[in-house]
């Protein structure tokens, strides 16, 4: 475990790998670009979530398979305790089960460790944008899996939590658009985009796109057959 001490960049990250070669690999990634910077790693899912706790960084890029605690538990605590705490995973695995796991529990976005490392840091900047990081395979089965006939109820309407201009983008982002997409349909500015995007997260106790998106679909806010 090692702690940083660099605040002065726009996106703080707490890595949580248990290699340590691919750790050091990865932060030494981040630490040469402008804007990124690591605040603290580990290698245990248990001081993943203490280390969350502590620092507040703005995501944590986290593995799957660590001691201790697993990314699927560790994403949930951290989730559960600071939900404006994005967070990316970076696995060896594609495996439904953790995909759904940790998109569930929380995750921002998931990456598979085959990823260059310009992909990693657009990811990351993008996530934090509030930009979808999730593949176009995994994303179109994730919403077969929230959209399974006679599995979602519809709860509650959009209009309880959200503006008509907030249901609007997020249904808009449902549909995989990216936020300058979302602005130049309803003609408004990137910057407002963002501003909403913020504002629907704080909302519905969500720190990312992914999460808003998922929250809409378990509440049949859309259908698949909209998204479409």
């Amino acid at each position: 475990m090692l702690i940083l001490r660099d605040y002065m960049s726009d996106i703080s990250i707490l890595l949580a790998e248990d290699h340590v070669i691919t750790r050091e690999g990865i932060r030494k990634l981040l630490e040469e670009e402008e804007g990124l910077s690591v605040v603290g790693e580990t290698g245990n899912g248990h001081d993943a979530v203490r280390l969350a706790n502590e620092l507040k960084p703005d995501l944590v890029l986290m593995d799957i398979n660590m001691p201790k605690l697993n990314g699927i538990e560790a994403t949930k605590q951290i989730k559960a305790a600071n939900p404006g705490i994005a967070i990316l995973i970076l696995s060896a695995y594609n495996d439904d089960e953790y995909v759904f796991a940790l998109l569930k529990a929380g995750a921002a976005g998931y990456l598979l460790k085959n990823v260059s490392g310009d992909e990693l840091t657009s990811a990351i900047r993008a996530v934090c944008k509030g930009e979808p990081v999730l593949d176009p395979t995994i994303a179109r089965k994730v919403i077969n899996y929230f959209t399974t006939p006679g599995e979602i109820q519809i709860t509650e309407k959009p209009s309880k939590q959200l503006s008509s201009r907030e249901t609007a983008i997020i249904k808009l982002a449902a549909t995989g658009m990216t936020n300058k997409d979302i602005a130049h349909k309803l003609h408004l500015s990137n910057r407002t985009i963002e501003g909403h995007m913020r504002t629907i997260f704080n909302k519905l106790g969500v720190g990312s796109r992914t999460e808003a998106v998922l929250y809409g679909l378990q509440k049949g806010w859309f259908t698949l057959e909209e998204l479409l």
